[in-house]
């Protein structure tokens, strides 16, 4: 079934879907297919981030459960099949075929009517992220096959010029609106050749003659005609010799898909109508030649030659040897042969066949003396009545032909290889000849080896007359030596081939033929040799890294080109090239990419960046690296790795033949030189007071590409040894940051900047003022945004200056321009101060401006005493150290009130005049002046018995540590004191318990003593 018009419209409506996300697109449904016949379905991604080659995944939602998914076929897992589909798809009844790396084909080979459902076709992601639509879906339905073409099968034999109608009964019953196209075939030479199409009805009702027969049918001979609903009949007015063979009817549905397109869905031929043609001049003539050496031994073949007497279908062979029949061959074929010759052509010696029109061939393999003697051959041409037997015209004998054999000759043998080449490379195959001169003979041939630094031959493989095969036992399989094959290319040709050589199959090889006689007691053989070596494909393998750019730009693009030398480069070797890369701050090389023999891009887990901005392409030997807006992140080495397989597809577990490495290569990647060039030219701008002016900072030359522009700008008062102050800034992403001197919002709002265009920036400055007078200028930086979001800085030019003068007014102020020296004594407190030498008129208001600065540092505003009486501290912390203040018309005093070592440097002030102008009326700057210096400096104060205290360290420990001490000393003595009033109180109390013990013993023994006088009296 053709899919190309299907295809081809599939793939024009796919380079309309816009590219950026995924876009998976399948065949526009519904499809109506017939039940039995073949289906295919087309499915294609678009816009996707990974390998070319991507996998799908085919699924389908049958009508009884359109919820639920049934996998079909997969290109990514073999066993993503359920088990209703899994026996189907391992028959290859369901497969997907891939047109190229995005694009594949579902094949159904024999629908069945419970194929009818929704097909999804989806695929995996490989993307960075989700984005777009993965799987696309479309409806197949499975309708019954309704189609039918009869027309009688019969056998007819015309004269040359009678007419002939054959008629064809085609018929459909299918429910979906589709067309018929009907066409008759003549098959001649019992099938052997194709079929001719003699005429046809497409299915867009257009009858189309085939190309033998477009003169008759111009001229009216050939017709076909439809005389019913389903009834089609061809007609020939005057049949030919040539029209002679098998007519048939085929009929084709045709159906028309949801994208114009018409498809054959069913197909049915009817039963074959046998045609015989009899020519006007059907007289015989028939001639026996003898081909061959005509010796003993030697094939001898016999051809009987007929002509004038009919096609081969109607005709018969037979030959005969001195009067007695010894082989037929019928008209259909069929082969009868004499006893004795039947057992020969068991053993495969005796061949008969029919080599053409009117041509029968009879060969010998190998023949004897008995084969000698006088051969006829006898042709009979007839027909085969309709429904009757095969029915002979007439007979025609050939003149007899005497075949004398002579005896054999000696054989030469000539050994070689097929390519004329002695040496091959590892894993190509080593194909080895071996051809046998002299007459035509049953040969059998036996091939040996003898490897180098061995003394014994060794068996490779042999061919007997018969064809059988014997192998050597180190040759008996792919797991021993390798594959190999014996075949006979010719009849005195043997053909030696294994299929992956190696280098031990280097070394002498000896071709033994031997002859079948039947006279000669010992077969007699010739033998040849040849010497092959099988180089090492490792032993010339040099892989080349190099680079037209080593050094490259940011941004920029940098190609590597792996070249692979190797002698056999002619050859189609699996190539495997693994590009490695190792960056600018590691010891260790990784994989980026590898490229394998089929084409397959894998790339390394480490190493993700460089997808998104890496194309890699390969040829048979060469594979180049292209990589694109380079950062920092692709500076490194890189080196390259080839792995040859051999000459043979190699399987996942082939083993590697050979590998080498490339010499590293690094590739570092520098900033573009910058080309920017500011205006340097000095500008003088003289203005009224309170007016806006602007300021150009004018670009002559940049760099080009995808580059960002920054601008600063700058600002020197008018005054000696001034600084420049950073007025704003805006930067290579537009935003606007203002400089730590204009922290006022007054003073922000005066200046803004402007891109007045590519090569041009304006400063805006309002209502200028005297403190506005200086020189500006300008900085432009030059920046490169990377692929990876970095920025990086190209280079930065300064612009000339343009200074800023007011016209005179006036009025001007002058300050008292000495120098001052000031000693304070650490914690002490100071006044600096500040005069006017001339106090303006009347209508004037000043304000004065404190600064200091250390030895090595930068200026500091310290405060600032308005023109109406606000003070605004520089910092927060700085209100309770100074005091400001106007002591009277022409004198301001700066008071620090606890000076400290580091208040020590420079002080001076700056004065500034404020007049009304303008309406409405508001103060403006007319003019300043800047006092003279006056250095600081801070004496250390006298030191205080608690200052002395303070500053010994030993002294402050013992007057914290010392009272501790004392306190727990007096704890202690505490309680000691108080086990003693304990203890004496216990003997106390023990010697009084004893005194009165021994009272009360007197009292007794005095008692005691008295009864005993008592007793005497």
């Amino acid at each position: 079934m053709d899919y190309t018009p299907r295809v081809a419209s599939f793939l024009l409506f796919l380079t309309k879907i816009s590219i950026g996300q995924r876009q998976v697109n399948v065949q526009k449904g519904p499809l109506f297919r017939a039940e039995g016949y073949p289906a295919s379905i087309s499915c294609n991604v678009t816009g996707f981030q990974g390998p070319s080659e991507q996998h799908f995944q085919w699924s389908v939602y049958l009508p009884k459960a359109p919820a639920q998914e049934v996998q079909l076929v997969s290109t990514k897992d073999d066993s993503f099949s359920y088990a209703m589909y899994a026996q189907r798809v391992r028959k290859k009844e369901i497969y997907v075929e891939r047109v190229r790396g995005n694009l594949v084909l579902l094949h159904i080979s024999k629908l069945q009517m419970k194929d009818t459902g929704k097909y999804e076709c989806y695929t995996p992601s490989t993307d960075a992220k989700y984005f777009g639509n993965y799987s696309a879906t479309m409806d197949l339905t499975v309708i019954p096959d309704t189609l039918s073409a009869v027309m009688r099968p019969q056998t007819l034999s015309k004269e040359e010029g009678e007419p002939l109608e054959l008629t064809c009964e085609v018929s459909k019953a299918t429910a979906q609106h589709t067309h018929l196209s009907v066409t008759w075939y003549l098959v001649q030479d019992g099938g052997k050749s194709p079929a001719t199409q003699v005429i046809s009805l497409s299915k867009d009702f257009t009858l189309i003659p085939g190309s033998s027969y477009a003169e008759r049918f111009a001229a009216g001979d050939v017709r076909l005609d439809k005389v019913g609903a389903t009834t089609f009949r061809l007609s020939i007015g005057r049949v030919q010799p040539s029209d002679q063979g098998q007519l048939f009817c085929e009929a084709i549905e045709w159906i028309q898909d949801p994208d114009k397109t018409w498809t054959s869905i069913t197909k049915k031929q009817t039963d074959h109508t046998t045609l015989g043609v009899q020519p006007a001049d059907a007289d015989l003539h028939v001639t026996l030649t003898a081909e061959g050496p005509l010796s003993a031994g030697s094939p001898l073949e016999l051809l009987c030659l007929a002509a004038g007497g009919g096609r081969d279908a109607q005709l018969q062979g037979a030959w005969f040897l001195e009067d007695a029949e010894i082989a037929r061959l019928d008209a259909a074929g069929v082969l009868s042969l004499r006893a004795d010759y039947q057992e020969r052509a068991g053993r495969g010696q005796l061949q008969a066949a029919k080599r053409g029109a009117g041509a029968f061939s009879l060969r010998l393999a190998a023949a004897g003396p008995r084969d000698q003697g006088a051969y006829r051959c006898e042709v009979t041409a007839g027909a085969r009545a309709p429904g009757g037997p095969w029915r002979a015209l007439r007979r025609r004998p050939s003149p007899d032909l005497r075949v004398r054999l002579s005896a054999p000759a000696a054989r030469s043998v000539e050994v070689s290889t097929k390519n004329k080449q002695q040496t091959v490379w590892e894993g190509e195959a080593l194909v080895l000849l071996c051809r046998a001169g002299g007459a035509e003979s049953l040969l059998s041939v036996t091939w040996w080896h003898l490897a180098r630094n061995q003394t014994q031959l060794e068996l490779v493989a042999g061919m007997g007359l018969d064809g059988t095969l014997q192998r050597g036992a180190s040759y008996g399989g792919p797991s021993s030596r390798g594959d190999i094959r014996l075949e006979k290319v010719g009849w005195a040709t043997f053909q030696l081939e294994i299929a992956s050589a190696a280098v031990t199959d280097s070394g002498t090889y000896k071709c033994t033929v031997s002859e079948k006689t039947q006279n000669q007691e010992r077969d007699p053989s010739w033998a040849q040799e040849i010497s092959v070596t099988v180089k090492s494909l490792e032993s010339s393998l040099k892989v080349n890294l190099m680079s037209r750019q080593p050094q490259v730009r940011m941004t920029g693009t940098f190609d590597l080109s792996c070249v692979v030398g190797a002698g056999y480069s002619d050859l189609s070797v699996p190539l495997t090239v693994m590009w490695q890369f190792q960056p600018a701050r590691s010891q260790a090389f990784s994989q980026l990419i590898r490229i394998t023999h089929n084409g397959t891009v894998e790339w390394g887990d480490s190493l993700s960046h460089f997808q998104r901005k890496t194309k890699v392409s390969r040829s048979s030997f060469q594979s180049q690296l292209l990589i694109h807006d380079a950062t920092e992140e692709e500076a490194g080495v890189y080196q390259c790795k080839v792995q040859v397989y051999g000459s043979s597809s190699p399987c996942a577990n082939s083993p590697v033949r050979a590998s080498a490495v490339s010499h590293p290569l690094s590739i570092t990647v520098a900033l573009p030189e910058s080309k920017l060039k500011v205006n340097p030219s000095n500008h003088v701008q003289e203005i009224s007071i309170n007016s806006n002016t602007k300021i150009d900072c004018s670009i002559l030359s940049r760099s080009t590409g995808n580059l960002q522009l920054a601008i600063i700008w700058y600002f020197s008062p008018i005054s000696a040894n001034a600084s420049w102050l950073r007025i704003l800034e805006m930067n290579q992403t537009n935003v606007i940051k203002y400089g730590d001197e204009i922290h006022n919002p007054k003073r922000k709002k005066k200046f803004h900047t402007e891109k007045n265009s590519r090569e041009s920036f304006l400063l805006h400055i309002l209502n200028v003022d005297d403190s506005d007078r200086g020189k500006y200028r300008c900085t432009v930086e030059e920046w490169l945004l990377s692929a990876d979001g970095a920025w990086h800085k190209l280079g930065e030019q300064k612009s000339g200056t343009t200074e800023l003068k007011l016209r005179p007014t006036g009025s001007e102020v002058r300050v008292s321009k000495g120098d001052w020296a000031e000693n304070a004594t650490e914690h002490g407190e100071v006044a600096i101060h500040c005069n006017l030498e001339s106090s303006g008129t009347a209508a004037s208001l000043f304000s004065v401006t404190w600064f200091w600065k250390r030895e090595n540092s930068g200026r500091r505003k310290l405060v600032h005493l308005q023109h109406d009486g606000l003070l605004e501290y520089g910092e927060d912390g700085l209100r309770k150290a100074l005091h400001c203040y106007r002591a009277s018309p022409a004198a301001f005093v700066l008071t620090l009130r606890r000076v400290e070592r580091q208040d020590a440097g420079v002080y001076w002030c700056r004065v500034e005049e404020w007049q009304l102008h303008g309406n409405p009326r508001k103060w403006v700057s007319q003019a300043s002046d800047d006092s003279g210096q006056t250095v600081l400096t801070v004496l250390p104060s006298e030191p205080t018995f608690p200052s002395r205290i303070c500053s010994s360290t030993p002294l402050l420990y013992f007057l914290f540590i010392c009272p501790f001490v004392m306190l727990l000393l007096l704890l202690v003595s505490l309680l000691c004191l108080a086990w003693k009033v304990r203890k004496l109180s216990r003997l106390r109390l023990e010697a009084q318990k004893e005194k009165a013990l021994w009272v009360d013993l007197r009292q007794a023994g005095c008692r005691s003593g008295e009864e005993e006088e008592d007793d005497g009296l």
